[in-house]
């Protein structure tokens, strides 16, 4: 999640969640490196154009960035499910939704989970598809009754770690993409 001050509240509010975003991303940029192109309030011009935006993207609207990140990159994904159960796991997630795609993120978790299971002790292994349905959010919920204790924490920290060793990756990949990689991971891990 981002490096805000009160980051362990906010993920608990979507709006509080979007305007960090929007605080982090900024108004209009065009990065050549960038391979989204044009953005604004950190929305590309494709997903803006996927959500019937025609305009220049030096004009987005602020209020329809605001609905594209509630309705992507929270309800539709289900991360508002997980919130209920885990605040600042669900702020994660979101973020990394945004920057990664939603299906990565939640691949994250349930990859997470499956590893955390003990061999199948604590709860079935689920399918990393990257949709949070029924099975993800039990395996969540049996996840957080084990480990009482600090469970968030430790699903937080491996999701944070699987999305890091990812923008690695992309900027071993993509030797464009290390314009990127300190920003990614000082305002997106921890």
């Amino acid at each position: 999640m981002h490096s805000t001050s009160g980051k362990k509240d906010a993920a608990m509010n979507i709006d509080t969640l979007i305007d960090d975003v929007i605080a982090i991303e900024g108004d209009y940029s065009n990065h050549p490196a960038d391979r989204g192109g044009p953005t604004r309030w950190g929305v590309t011009e494709a997903v803006a154009r996927s959500h019937g935006y025609a305009g220049d993207m030096r004009h987005f609207p602020y209020d329809e960035a605001v609905a594209i990140y509630k309705r992507r990159y929270w309800l539709r994904p289900s991360f508002d499910r997980v919130s209920a159960l885990a605040p600042r796991l669900a702020g994660e997630l979101f973020d990394t939704g945004i920057n990664m795609g939603p299906e990565i993120a939640a691949r994250f978790l349930q990859r997470a989970l499956n590893a955390l299971n003990r061999n199948g002790q604590d709860f079935a292994d689920i399918a990393t598809d990257g949709q949070i349905g029924p099975r993800t959010i039990g395996a969540l919920q049996k996840f957080l009754a084990k480990r009482a204790d600090g469970g968030e924490a430790v699903l937080l920290k491996a999701v944070e770690a699987l999305q890091g060793a990812r923008y690695i990756k992309l900027a071993e990949q993509r030797p464009a993409n290390e314009a990127f990689l300190y920003g990614w991971l000082s305002h997106r891990i921890g």
